[in-house]
């Protein structure tokens, strides 16, 4: 129960009780009149009567009282709770613009990373050993057979050792791939190739080679190799070559792309 209609009931209740004490004295006096009939007795009946239209109009006005105590009390609550609705209609879209905003600012943000990462180019590099010469078995031919005397039964038969050769061709070569990844809808715009020999300081810049063209026993491949990566990524893949024997070199791979 709210407090306006427990207040309400409370001066209802106050009313009734004094209307009670009033016809309670009023009666005891028409009791008495009574006893002693007169014209008076007649005319006393009047202040009963009124005290009982008192009384029926403090209850009605006690329940009209704590009715419009009740009505005011739920027309407030009502508002209250309206008011509380709009608060949060309203702060559920603020959450919503600012969770959109976050996504579209994290959005040009990363679109802005990309674009500068592509801008720059994504560096894949690899140090390549010397090539390894083939072994090579060297075998008498005929004529140097006809010239060898037989051998003795105490002489034993040399046999002939695999000897490596001197020098690796390009097929002798093992190819390694260099691999860049960028995003699946990225588009290549440049692969710019570098080679030079691992104990050397030469700037990349003056290292630059051309892709398909052999240069100093190494190559790259004609054209770069696009595959797929994962879902938003794919990678650029270029394969190198190393078929000098005597040095090692380092590939390095520069990759620029448009998002």
């Amino acid at each position: 129960m709210s407090d306006g209609v427990l207040a309400a009931i409370i001066a209802a209740c106050a009313t009734v009780f004094t209307s009670f004490l009033q016809i309670r004295a009023s009666f005891t006096k028409e009791v008495a009149a009574r006893a002693f009939p007169s014209s008076k007795g007649r005319k006393g009946r009047a202040p009963v009567m009124f005290m009982v239209l008192m009384l029926g109009g403090a209850a009605v006005g006690g329940f009209a009282l704590s009715q419009w105590l009740m009505e005011n009390e739920r027309a407030m609550q009502n508002a209250l709770q309206a008011e509380m609705q709009a608060r949060i209609v309203s702060l559920t879209k603020s959450e919503s613009e600012l969770a959109e905003s976050r996504i579209a600012a994290r959005a040009e943000i990363e679109a802005g990373v990309m674009k500068r990462l592509g801008l720059e180019g994504i560096v894949v590099a690899a140090t390549v050993a010397p090539c390894k010469a083939p072994l090579v078995v060297n075998t008498p031919t005929l004529a140097s057979r006809a010239e060898t005397p037989a051998p003795t039964a105490t002489a034993t038969q040399p046999t002939s050792a695999p000897v490596p050769s001197s020098s690796c061709t390009e097929n002798d070569a093992s190819p390694i791939m260099l691999c860049a990844t960028v995003p699946m809808a990225a588009t290549v715009t440049d692969v710019e190739l570098f080679v030079r020999p691992s104990e050397s300081d030469t700037p990349w810049a003056n290292a630059r080679v051309s892709a398909g063209v052999a240069t100093e026993q190494t190559r790259f491949s004609e054209k770069p190799l696009e595959r797929p990566d994962t879902a938003q990524t794919k990678q650029v893949c270029e394969l190198f070559s190393n078929w000098s024997s005597e040095r090692s070199r380092v590939a390095r791979m520069l990759v620029r792309y448009s998002p």
